[in-house]
């Protein structure tokens, strides 16, 4: 969910760094905004987790095109408050209840909440579980864990969570990943799996290109609007809409 896209690698230096370009589909808006780092809302802009994931080199991820699809869609749709949690290349046992990343993760929602509504979670995770047979063996079983702990924690048991099913991965055991991802909504209800598989990648063959992430978003915020026509109580809230964002994007 940080976002690679337009983050190049100079191989000979090692050093990478972003291409600074912004689509039109991730210009800013008044009435898009984000949960800053020290907790404070401001204008939403890439890169959106510039100060989250701030030891890796951030570019274009699917958040900004994803609350900008939204609003196209639906102009009326209110205020949108992303809360950016995205830290690159860890582990779904990282973000485990009690771990550092899970708690940090709970305590943005809870202040974002206090200015407006949950309406969802988007989470794009999984790249580095691919590394080891074990990791992605027991993932199902971890992603299902910390998406119930999480719903219980912010008390919202019913919080629609879209979920990003692999395009890459660091290790052998990508399909096993993406397997436990595409099935996860038989034994969870309203979560929603948004499949990645085939989007163009960056030249390090892991990360989705600017365009990618873009696609991506927009892909995000359908299956969302979706969910919203089939819910009778998706009726606009008289608060500003927060969508809570969060997760890992990265895998390395």
């Amino acid at each position: 969910m940080a976002g690679r896209g337009g983050v190049v690698n100079n191989t000979a230096t090692g050093v990478t760094t972003w291409d600074g370009v912004v689509p039109p589909e991730c210009q800013p808006k008044p009435s898009i905004l984000r949960l800053s780092a020290n907790l404070t809302w401001v204008e939403a802009r890439e890169p959106l987790h510039g100060d989250i994931d701030y030891n890796k080199t951030n570019g274009i991820g699917p958040g900004m095109p994803f609350a900008n699809a939204v609003l196209g869609k639906d102009p009326k749709f209110g205020v949108v408050g992303l809360v950016p949690c995205a830290i690159g290349g860890t582990n779904i046992s990282q973000w485990q209840k009690g771990e550092f990343l899970y708690e940090q993760l709970v305590k943005r929602a809870r202040v974002a909440v206090k200015s407006g509504v949950y309406r969802a979670m988007l989470w794009f995770q999984g790249e580095s579980d691919t590394v080891n047979k074990q990791d992605a063996d027991f993932y199902k079983g971890r992603l299902e864990r910390f998406f119930h702990d999480l719903r219980s924690d912010l008390q919202t048991p019913m919080l629609p969570i879209f979920q990003v099913a692999l395009a890459s991965g660091s290790g052998p055991f990508i399909e096993e990943v993406r397997e436990a991802q595409l099935k996860l909504n038989r034994s969870i209800p309203k979560v929603e799996c948004v499949d990645a598989k085939g989007l163009p990648l960056e030249a390090d063959g892991l990360h989705l290109t600017t365009p990618a992430q873009v696609k991506l978003g927009q892909m995000l915020a359908a299956s969302f609007l979706h969910s919203l026509c089939n819910n009778a109580s998706s009726s606009h809230p008289t608060s500003p809409t927060y969508s809570f964002i969060s997760n890992d994007y990265g895998g390395r």
